[in-house]
């Protein structure tokens, strides 16, 4: 293919670029605010030793998340094919179904951590002290499970209906409200005592309790297309429920899978020690935190081709598809770039005394940027997949790669070769991001994807 014939292919025109800029960027900025709290957190618990604490607790929130992921992904689906068709009765009942579907993982989640968190905790980590101060943040953290997934469900809408400016300006204000909350609660002010990883926990669930109550207020007040009367929102016949359900299974069971396999590489890891998990956790934020372009970006691309297809204009979804995956390969290559050039001095904000817990987080950014590579074009392709309901080969390259490949070479290297540094271990489990973008990129050229979903509703 010549240089022409590529460009053609893969450089769309100036508004193709604006589109997605204007439905990229502010779900960029969300997501960059999400993984800033997280690591503002972190930061902050790393003043006062309890990194592995927090860090360990953090892995309900991040199980019970996940498959929250898969049932935003399924409604998702749905909801921006039917915007697109201009259906508001079905985006109504969609809103309805991802709040009943939300509320009911969390409870299940918070259950959960409350009757088996030491046993969940030890199941991670054996070290006595993080444990108990990891219970300690369990203790508070618990019902952030169930007041975040308000907020989701309603975030979630919003960005379907195109409208993520919105869910970025609550984003800001919980953002904001977190930290503030964080810096009087973890250390005290005043009257107000120290209540150190307490703090920590209490401050999340009040910002995410208020950022709740704001996404849900403002839905109703300016009457979006998504929001009616309990009836219009919870009437959910087996016509409307059963088609949606068949497409959200394998992602919901992908995600469930996916994110307890997540967990257990950090079970995997921690059979390294605290000062192996202190290094990997700090990582890993940093890691997240650029990770915000890639969740932004590709949200963005499943928005915007699930509503090319819900408007029944398929050759024009395959086209973009195109256009996407040249964007995400300049976008790729600046995020490798930064993240190399600012590990070092990343690091340094983070209160860390041990030189050696220090060099390993930075040598852990470096294999990172490795994988951001990958997981940009691994992002992008479930989320061409999932515009169109090409969900069932997600479970195999996502969950299934996972667990035959990534969990698979962790524990060998932990167990079977003895490999005592994190950052050579965590190198070796790229191979999993290699292999799923490969098979995935021939699924996505194999263009079975472009559907139109709305024709599968009554």
């Amino acid at each position: 293919m010549s240089i022409t014939e590529l460009k053609n292919r893969y450089l769309g025109p100036k508004e193709f670029y604006g589109k997605t800029a204007r439905i990229a960027i502010p779900l960029a900025l969300q997501s960059m605010l999400m993984s800033a709290q997280s690591t503002i957190d972190t930061l902050m618990v790393s003043w006062i030793g309890m990194v592995s604490a927090v860090g360990t607790a953090a892995q309900i929130d991040i199980l019970c998340g996940n498959i929250n992921f898969g049932f935003m992904g399924g409604i998702g689906m749905f909801s921006a094919q039917f915007f697109g068709a201009k259906d508001y009765r079905n985006l109504k009942r969609c809103m309805g179904f991802c709040l009943l579907l939300a509320i009911g993982n969390g409870l299940v989640w918070f259950l959960l951590a409350s009757l088996f968190g030491r046993q969940i905790l030890t199941f991670y980590i054996k070290d006595p002290e993080v444990i108990h101060y990891g219970l300690q943040y369990l203790s508070i953290s618990r019902f952030n499970l169930i007041v975040s997934a308000i907020g989701f469900g309603f975030s979630t809408m919003y960005r379907n209906t195109q409208q993520p400016k919105t869910a970025l300006k609550v984003s800001i204000f919980t953002s904001l409200m977190n930290v503030s909350l964080n810096a009087l609660l973890i250390f005290g002010l005043g009257p107000i005592p120290s209540l150190g990883v307490r703090g920590a926990a209490l401050a999340t669930v009040i910002a995410n309790c208020l950022s709740g109550i704001v996404l849900c207020t403002h839905a109703f007040v300016t009457k979006q297309p998504f929001v009616g009367s309990f009836k219009e929102m919870f009437s959910l016949d087996r016509n409307f429920v059963l088609p949606i359900l068949g497409k959200m299974w394998p992602l919901m069971v992908n995600e469930t899978i996916f994110g307890f396999g997540q967990t257990l590489f950090v079970k995997a890891f921690g059979q390294l020690g605290k000062v192996q998990m202190d290094a990997y956790y700090i990582g890993n934020q940093i890691f997240n935190l650029s990770t915000f372009i890639i969740f932004g970006y590709g949200n963005a691309i499943q928005i915007l081709l699930g509503t090319s297809l819900g408007k029944g204009k398929i050759e024009e979804a395959l086209q973009e598809c195109r256009y996407h995956l040249g964007l995400g390969g300049v976008i790729s290559a600046v995020l490798v770039v930064l993240l190399m050039t600012l590990a070092r001095p990343l690091v340094y904000v983070f209160h860390v005394t041990d030189p050696l817990t220090m060099d390993l987080a930075v040598k852990i950014i470096y294999v990172f940027a490795v994988k951001v590579s990958l997981r940009m074009f691994n992002f992008m392709i479930f989320c061409i997949l999932r515009s169109g309901g090409d969900a069932k080969i997600i479970q195999f390259l996502d969950a299934g790669l996972e667990w035959m490949v990534g969990l698979t070479s962790a524990f060998a290297c932990v167990n079977l070769f003895h490999m005592k540094n994190i950052a050579l271990v965590l190198l070796v489990t790229q191979l999993e991001q290699l292999v799923r973008m490969i098979l995935g990129m021939h699924r996505v050229r194999q263009n079975i994807w472009a559907k139109d979903l709305t024709k599968l509703v009554a």
